[in-house]
């Protein structure tokens, strides 16, 4: 049993990140807060895309030549890791789009709370 939780140890951060990632996006009320815990849930599921793509002893999908059978086996999907890094990419757009949006609701509001927004926007 111990065998199985030290050989799955990044799964385990992995779900962490995402369940601190989902507190933080469901529990808090301040909105920074909020944005800060979608971009830990982010975070998580990224790194779960690249851990379950990754092999032992595995190399990048390059066939030289002179090799005559093709094992794939012994070959790295590289598309998952492509994918994740455009999920990167969209991450710190969104992240960028959310903060300059706080920025507008706190200068208009002078507050973050979700409540105290919700109250003042009646």
């Amino acid at each position: 049993m111990i065998e199985f939780f030290l050989g799955h140890q990044l799964y385990w951060v992995v779900s962490l990140l995402i369940v601190v990632g989902l507190y933080g996006m469901l529990v808090k009320k301040n909105l920074l807060k909020k944005v800060l815990g979608l971009n830990i849930f982010q975070s998580g599921i990224i790194l779960f895309f690249v851990a379950s793509a990754s092999k032992r002893n595995a190399t990048v999908p390059i066939v030289e030549a002179t090799t005559k059978i093709i094992d794939s086996s012994q070959y790295i999907n590289p598309l998952p890791h492509t994918l994740m890094l455009t999920a990167i990419v969209v991450s710190v757009s969104v992240t960028g789009v959310a903060l300059a949006l706080l920025i507008k609701i706190y200068q208009k509001y002078k507050t973050l709370d979700e409540e105290l927004l919700l109250k003042q926007m009646q």
